[in-house]
């Protein structure tokens, strides 16, 4: 019989106008793989603060019981000591150190007045040689990719002893290859004995490794369910979370293109560091009013690289072809240039490029179009700042406190409305969304789904960016496929399907010398 190595008892906490946790209970059995599921809101992340020490003993209400004894956590480091470490979603790395320096930072080998360089080395090549990765413990962890990046954080909680490891959103930056090796390693962990909780709105992944799965909504404690005794489906899970069933995890929209409001001819995109590298070769794509256009591709296929080329040459050298916007030649310099020509850019990090998280709700949603609350001699008017705030506000269904509430204390899929607000406010007639939907619930989704829609309802053309199949095959009109740097197929809704898409790519690998693609999306 399994011992409970973990029971969080009663738990409650509250921030200014928000019951963020109510009388929430957690068991988990020592030597499992537990999910945490729930919507954007639900309380997962403050619930594992609490846990970590992040919110301190005195600061929330109810026990937490770890291994027999009650903890009273005053900060990370007192978690860590007995264990228990986490690994946020927005990985802790400092991109200009070695990676031997980063898995030992703020854990030091050596005394206070001198490191041990040598034993710092060795023990970084060791725990990486566990976690599978093999590179260099002197390696930049710039110089490595994301999926590189997340071992790098495993193996830094193997250098601290760690006995229960919690992973939020772990593989949210992965593509399916990395996202699987990732998986593999927490089931060998278990196997020698370590114990995990684990946060995803990856429901596949979850039902793949979880040993049992605690449901979370609206700050209380909804259900755990068990592997082999309860049904681990994704309608069933998702029905904890949302409390109904989602027979439709894509809105119904009618499809009704007009005139072309994008067209790309004979683009192509050098890399701004490596002046020999194309990024992308030859692209040519079009987006007509009234439609979403997906493009789909591997991680390294040049997607992002494309469409912050396209906004306002935001990224890339030596850009060369033809640009059009509603039929008109347009030469765009800068992101200035495309904001006024009525372009938008909705970009994959909402939180290191998309938004001001320090800032209120109001300022983020108004900064893209700042003279449509001035007046002519340049100066903000408030008060039209703060109604329009509102109506937006409203209109994506945004929960908040206010518009006064920074955008940092918001969930993900509530940050990511803001930032559709923002572009929105603009008032685009083209809109590039860079994995939209990234990070957020099936619920927030479905709701992220529904605002594109009426995008396209009133004309607007949507170009869309993904890393999930699903979500391609269920929202667009016309895919794209990439693969290093070019566009190597194009299908219809009634044509595509996943295995269509994978043998473009594959046929694509096995043909002529493609441009060289860059680490990203």
């Amino acid at each position: 019989m399994s011992s409970i190595l973990l029971e969080m008892q009663g738990i409650s906490k509250s921030f200014p106008g928000v019951k963020a946790l109510s009388n929430v209970n957690l068991r988990v059995e020592d030597g499992e793989i537990h999910a945490l599921v729930g919507e954007n809101g639900a309380g997962k992340s403050t619930l594992m603060k609490v846990l970590a020490g992040d919110i301190p003993h005195g600061d929330y209400e109810g026990r937490v019981v770890y291994d027999g004894n009650e903890c009273r956590f005053s900060g990370m480091k007192d978690s860590e000591r007995v264990g228990i470490v986490t690994i946020h979603q927005e990985l802790a790395l400092v991109p200009t150190l070695s990676i031997a320096e980063n898995m030992f930072l703020g854990n030091e080998r050596g005394s206070y007045f001198a490191m041990d360089w040598d034993q710092t080395y060795r023990q970084a090549a060791k725990y990486l040689a566990v976690v599978g990765l093999d590179e260099s413990p002197h390696t930049l962890v710039k110089d490595i990719g994301v999926g590189k990046q997340q071992l790098v954080e495993i193996a830094k909680a193997l250098a601290k002893k760690v006995r229960l490891l919690i992973l939020d959103e772990p593989t949210a930056s992965l593509n399916d290859n990395d996202s699987q090796k990732l998986l593999d390693l927490l089931v060998q962990f278990k196997k020698e004995g370590m114990t995990s909780i684990m946060i995803s709105h990856k429901l596949t992944e979850i039902s793949q490794i979880s040993d049992r799965i605690t449901v979370i909504r609206d700050g209380s404690t909804i259900e755990t369910l068990t592997r082999n005794v309860d049904d681990f489906s994704e309608p069933r899970i998702i029905k904890g979370m949302v409390g109904r069933e989602m027979t439709d995890r894509f809105p119904k929209r009618e499809s009704h293109p007009s005139d072309i409001g994008l067209e790309v001819r004979n683009w192509t995109v050098y890399h701004p560091l490596y002046p020999g590298r194309k990024v992308c070769e030859d692209i040519n794509i079009n987006v007509r009013k009234g439609e979403v256009v997906g493009i789909s591709g591997l991680m390294g296929a040049g997607r992002t690289e494309l469409a912050m080329s396209i906004f306002g040459r935001s990224y890339g050298a030596k850009i060369s072809g033809q640009l059009f916007l509603n039929g008109r030649e347009v030469r765009l310099a800068s992101v200035q240039d495309a904001i006024a020509n009525k372009l938008a850019y909705v970009t994959e990090d909402r939180k290191g490029a998309g938004l001001l998280l320090a800032s209120e709700i109001r300022g983020n949603t108004t900064l893209a179009n700042l003279p449509r609350i001035s007046s002519r001699r340049g100066v903000l008017d408030k008060d039209k700042e703060i109604k329009l705030a509102k109506v937006y506000t409203e209109m994506l269904s945004v929960k908040c406190s206010g518009i006064e509430q920074a955008v940092g204390d918001l969930s993900g899929g509530n940050q990511q409305k803001v930032l559709l607000a923002k572009w929105m406010f603009a008032e685009p007639e083209v809109l590039i969304l860079d994995e939209p939907t990234r990070g957020i619930d099936v619920g927030a989704k479905y709701e992220i789904y529904t605002i594109i829609n009426k995008l396209v309802a009133d004309n607007k053309s949507v170009l869309m960016i993904s890393s999930e199949l699903p979500e391609i095959l269920g929202m667009c009109d016309r895919i794209y496929v990439m693969n290093e740097g070019r566009i190597v197929g194009e299908f219809t809704r009634a044509e595509a399907s996943q295995e269509a898409i994978m043998a473009s790519i594959l046929k694509s690998k096995a043909g002529a010398e493609p441009a060289a693609a860059v680490q990203g999306a």
